[in-house]
């Protein structure tokens, strides 16, 4: 579903992923202790190379010119990726060197990340705090106000003067997903702009309506996950009595949570305990889904206490751990399609190597799809394996069914906790980062 270039996650020496391994803590505290004032001011960026590059005395950031702007690994011709930023930035410059590539200067801007200056505009301005994120957390985990683009289709201008007057730049198919930033009104019609900067009539535009479903945090110290979520529209509860099961009035929504605790076999079939005492209630355990704790795999170092995370597609269910401890479940939809076809989730242990704010998904270079699609600006995209990801979806709420292309989708809310949970860490105003030796990618396991 997500189209994307594969990078490389580099594991690294065994002692070096140990300094990085709780979601990029290590890597937060150096950037803190570096950005964060605990040094002096003599000691604060740029520091250049004596008769390399020098910048004037002034410089204190460079600020970015243009949106997802690539960083790299190292000055060169043609250096690794290291991520992407946003534009208006004001990054740190902590050095700058001579080197191909680039016809002015190789900026050093973060960790292990160069930008030419040919890209920036050099600033006396203080640099972006190291400690905020490039989103703040949002209630409903959607980064922006999505639409669906409503049956009849629609258009999309460049500039919004020529909307609706002069031919259009772009055709929006029905069901197509945009993400707009800004609305005006000319000549009496609203239009929004979308975040690719097309100008689209806000008449042919449905609303997403918030999704308030979230996983669940589990308590320390838990000798199970002893929860379990209903998927069913509507699921009756049944008594125990002498002769078995009796159905009772009442029932449990879908995305209820409820503990599980313990099973018996009825004449349908497996029930679960859901409550406690005289006013004891089972129900079906079809109509459930029950997240369960794994051993880890091999991949991840257990001492160290290293996050990973488990997606379980026979119940649809993820879980979060720290070492052999599960702190965080979840539903999930994973793909939809038979054994060996590309859109089944594909069974395995990987590492995250790449995390992006936002990637647009579409199969419009699938000649054969039954249905066009394309969703703008997914948000919290953790790829694992090639294009496929963790990723956040507000297009629909099967959660806990199998549904996708082959990525495994989460709610809008679990997206973003995933998002900024995992390694390698986003900093400060980046859009997207891939990892390093010094900071490997969380690992991922299907089963």
């Amino acid at each position: 579903m997500a189209m994307a270039k594969r990078g490389g996650a580099a594991a690294g020496p065994r002692g070096l992923r140990r300094r990085a391994l709780r979601g990029g803590a290590a890597a937060a505290v150096l950037g803190a202790a570096i950005w964060g004032g605990v040094v002096s001011a003599s000691q604060l960026p740029p520091w250049v190379p004596a008769g390399d590059a020098p910048l004037p005395a002034w410089v204190r950031s460079a600020r970015v010119l243009k949106r997802d702007q690539p960083l790299f690994e190292a000055p060169g011709e043609s250096p690794r990726r290291r991520g992407s930023v946003d534009r208006n930035v004001q990054l740190p410059v902590f050095a700058a060197r001579r080197a191909d590539g680039c016809r002015g200067r190789w900026l050093e801007v973060g960790a292990t990340a160069w930008v030419c200056d040919d890209a920036v505009e050099l600033s006396a301005a203080g640099p972006i705090n190291p400690l905020v994120r490039t989103w703040r957390e949002m209630p409903d985990g959607l980064p922006y106000r999505y639409y669906f683009v409503g049956p009849d289709g629609s258009f999309g201008y460049r500039r919004a003067e020529a909307a609706d007057i002069e031919e259009p730049d772009v055709q929006l198919e029905p069901g197509f997903a945009v993400a707009i930033v800004e609305e005006r009104v000319e000549g009496g019609s609203r239009y929004g702009r979308t975040n690719s900067g097309f100008w689209v009539p806000m008449r042919d535009l449905g609303p997403v309506h918030a999704f308030a479903f979230r996983g669940a945090e589990i308590p320390a110290g838990a000798a199970q996950i002893g929860t379990a979520w209903v998927v069913s529209e509507r699921a009756p509860l049944f008594a125990r009595t002498g002769a078995g099961f009796a159905r009772t009035a009442e029932s449990k929504a879908r995305f209820e949570l409820v503990p599980y605790l313990e099973e018996a076999q009825g004449s349908a079939g497996k029930l679960a305990r859901i409550a406690e005492g005289d006013g004891a209630a089972w129900i079906s355990a079809r109509d459930l889904r029950r997240p369960s704790a794994s051993a880890p795999p091999p991949e991840v170092d257990v001492e160290a206490g290293e996050r990973w995370i488990d997606v379980d597609r026979a119940t649809q269910t993820l879980v979060a751990y720290e070492g052999r401890r599960p702190v965080f479940a979840a539903l999930v939809s994973t793909g939809k399609g038979a054994p060996g076809s590309t859109r089944v989730t594909p069974a395995g242990t990987y590492r995250i190597w790449a995390k992006l704010l936002t990637s647009d998904m579409d199969n419009l270079e699938d000649e054969g799809a039954e249905r066009a699609y394309r969703m703008e600006d997914v948000p919290y995209v953790q790829y694992f394996s090639k294009g496929v990801g963790l990723h956040g979806a507000f297009w629909h709420r099967s959660f806990g069914q199998v549904r996708s292309h082959g990525c495994v989708n989460l709610s809008p809310l679990d997206a973003q906790r995933l998002f900024w949970w995992t390694s390698p860490r986003l900093p400060a105003g980046w859009t997207a980062v891939l990892p390093t030796a010094h900071e490997p990618g969380t690992v991922v396991r299907v089963r």
